[in-house]
């Protein structure tokens, strides 16, 4: 299974192992103009799109009659819009544990993170990160990246036109919001939308507490170093499921999962 072009992107609840996914090289340079730029939800969703459209073409994307595919389509094709946001979504087949979600409405998956979640899980994961859409977490993120991509100063920055990027430009860019990070104010906001999603749809919120479980696990396994430092500004993973154990508790939904391990083979379909 090939590498993601990419450092990791965003938004998201970033379940990291090695990076894979392409991505271009960051550019070094920090902009000085992040609150120059006026930067609308329709900026926001223009330059996401773009990214997002340079990781696709770059990376390895599950085919329609792929077993990845298929099981995504099953599990999530009636969810072609969420609270008013359009949504489309893919499979990468890259060996990082990852999802992410951006202001466009795209909805990345990576084969990995599907190899060990159960589809209950994966749905709380991909509610949590359009969680970070709604509450435009993913806005701040994609502009901080677009200004890095762009290498803009405060004075380009203020002239409040967002530019065209080249291509070296997109893959900086796409690195740069893999490479997001959100406050833990705003992934606890993201796992309380998770939760409503859950709830609102019908679906096992005990998903939500098992994968948070799995997401401790991981921090305990022989890869943790780089998955610690991708997960340093998320609450405790173990505390966000206690958060979820205690909110399906009060709602009367909770039905105790048992021991909560990593599956030794491939979750499938």
């Amino acid at each position: 299974m090939k590498k993601l072009i990419t450092t990791t992107l965003i938004v998201a609840v970033a379940f990291y192992a090695n990076a894979q996914i392409k991505l271009g090289k960051m550019a070094k340079a920090a902009s000085k103009g992040v609150t120059a730029l006026s930067f609308s939800n329709a900026d926001a969703q223009k330059v996401a799109k773009e990214g997002v459209d340079w990781m696709d073409n770059h990376n390895k994307v599950a085919g329609a009659k792929d077993p990845y595919t298929v099981r995504l389509n099953k599990l999530f094709s009636k969810h072609q819009s969420e609270d008013g946001l359009p949504l489309n979504y893919k499979v990468y087949l890259v060996s990082d544990i990852n999802a992410f979600a951006c202001a466009d409405g795209s909805v990345r998956v990576f084969s990995s993170l599907m190899d060990i979640m159960t589809d209950d899980e994966l749905l709380a994961i991909i509610g949590h990160e359009i969680g970070h859409v709604k509450n435009e977490d993913s806005k701040d993120a994609v502009k901080s990246a677009y200004l890095r991509a762009a290498a803009m100063d405060a004075a380009s920055a203020s002239s409040n036109t967002v530019q065209t990027l080249n291509d070296s430009q997109l893959g900086e860019l796409a690195n740069g919001i893999l490479d997001a990070k959100h406050s833990k104010k705003q992934e606890s906001q993201a796992d309380d939308y998770s939760y409503a999603f859950m709830k609102k749809h019908g679906y096992n919120v005990v998903g939500a507490y098992t994968a948070f479980k799995k997401l401790a696990l991981l921090g305990g396994s022989a890869k943790a170093t780089s998955f610690q430092k991708m997960m340093s500004s998320h609450p405790d993973s173990e505390q966000r499921a206690q958060s979820i154990k205690k909110k399906a508790e009060k709602d009367g939904v909770w039905k105790d999962p048992g021991t909560v391990m990593l599956p030794t083979a491939k979750l499938k379909a």
